[in-house]
């Protein structure tokens, strides 16, 4: 699929304001016109992310590296219920702690590890060997599910257990080299499978090419971000002067746009200071991966293999991807552009409270337990990135 058309889809995940869903049609003209275009092609060749960057992607993960902490490893244990002979499919393998963990508690359970990204294939791999025959690796995004399945011969309604951990793992972030993190400086990259699709743009095409508004439409629906014009405004004028191709180059490019009190003054839902880039370097992770239509498409694809009475568990890190997962397993109408309008989902609720519905399942689910799922305190403590998590735990009707 051409990014052109990939972009069009995305339109589908901003917020129902008219000025959006007008600058979503500027992001779709402009992206069309870079593809027609050699100019920036040039300027990445010498300065940006390129072939050499993507030779790293394949490689695997130092053993240097900490163990990989999995976010709130006991509930989604507790909620998959497994049983010996089982067979789960782990929809975002990542660094593997979630396999792992599955493999040493439940005995005979076979592990469908699924990732997009060839390095954690590469580690899904290395485990297949030291689980033999319990542990099928499987490269692909949620959208291209269906073929790597019906090569391991799994057909729809046959899988026991489902689990879905949400945007970029820890293993990404920690690799300075993929673009994702603010704290260790690298090409301004993020793109989860970008050694397989060879043309895939990076966060540094967008930054470069997006003019005002689109990258303002951009932080604001995948960001949440409040300031996005005010950030917008400084990207478009700072890559006149130098194209930004590294991570601390945006960071301090974002960071420059505020007065310094205000820039430090940021903090988390736990008061803990916060970058004030964090919240466009997670539009730009979204917007590039296709996130949240992949996330649609994984959601989609659980409800198609599980049997009867098979566990879905879904951990999400921000507002955008619980609101999908929780008005999925609803069985809400996901198509419309005001789907993640949060006002509308009051309104919605209040409705649904008055006729008596409340917050039940749809006709495809039950949940297991009626309130999202947060971790514990000292899972924070002990895993700091996974304070934002959120687990919602259903049973496929």
């Amino acid at each position: 699929m051409s990014w052109c058309a990939t972009i069009n889809e995305g339109i589908m995940f901003v917020h129902s304001k008219p000025m959006l869903r007008k600058s979503s049609l500027t992001v779709w003209r402009l992206w069309r016109s870079w593809k027609l275009s050699l100019n920036w092609s040039a300027v990445r060749a010498s300065s940006g992310p390129g072939a050499s960057d993507r030779s790293e992607e394949m490689s695997p993960v130092s053993t240097e590296k900490p163990p990989h902490i999995p976010v709130m490893l006991k509930e989604v244990l507790h909620y998959l219920d497994l049983q010996p002979g089982q067979v789960v499919l782990d929809m975002t393998f990542g660094g593997g702690g979630h396999s792992k963990a599955i493999l040493n508690t439940a005995p005979e359970v076979t592990v469908l590890a699924l990732d997009r990204d060839p390095t954690a294939y590469s580690l899904a791999r290395q485990l297949a060997k030291e689980h033999p025959g319990r542990v099928k690796p499987l490269l692909g995004r949620f959208s291209e599910l269906e073929v790597p399945l019906s090569n391991v011969n799994i057909q729809p309604g046959s899988i026991d257990a489902v689990l879905v951990d949400a945007g970029c793992s820890s293993m990404q972030m920690d690799q300075a080299e993929r673009g994702f993190s603010l704290s260790r400086d690298g090409p301004l990259d993020m793109r989860m499978d970008g050694a397989r699709y060879l043309d895939m743009p990076c966060a540094a095409d967008v930054v470069n090419t997006l003019d005002q508004q689109a990258l303002a439409s951009i932080l604001t629906a995948y960001g949440e971000e409040r300031c996005a014009r005010k950030i917008a405004s400084a990207i478009v004028k700072a890559r006149r002067v130098n194209p930004i191709t590294r991570t601390q180059q945006l960071a301090s490019v974002v960071a420059g746009s505020f007065p310094a009190a205000v820039a430090t003054a940021r903090t988390d839902r736990l008061h803990r200071p916060a970058h004030v880039a964090t919240k466009t370097f997670q539009a730009l992770r979204i917007f590039v991966n296709d996130e949240l239509n992949e996330l649609l498409a994984g959601l989609r694809a659980a409800r198609t293999l599980l049997r009867p009475g098979g566990r879905l568990c879904v951990i999400t890190f921000h507002s955008l991807e619980d609101r999908l997962v929780k008005r999925f397993l609803k069985g809400e109408d996901l198509s419309k552009l005001d789907h993640f309008s949060p006002r509308k989902e009051s309104k919605r609720r209040e409705e649904k409270v008055g006729d008596g519905e409340g917050d039940g399942g749809s006709a495809d689910w039950l949940p297991l337990r009626r309130k999202v799922i947060t971790p514990e305190k000292d899972d924070v403590n002990e895993n700091p990135r996974g304070r934002s998590a959120k687990l919602r735990a259903a049973l496929r009707c």
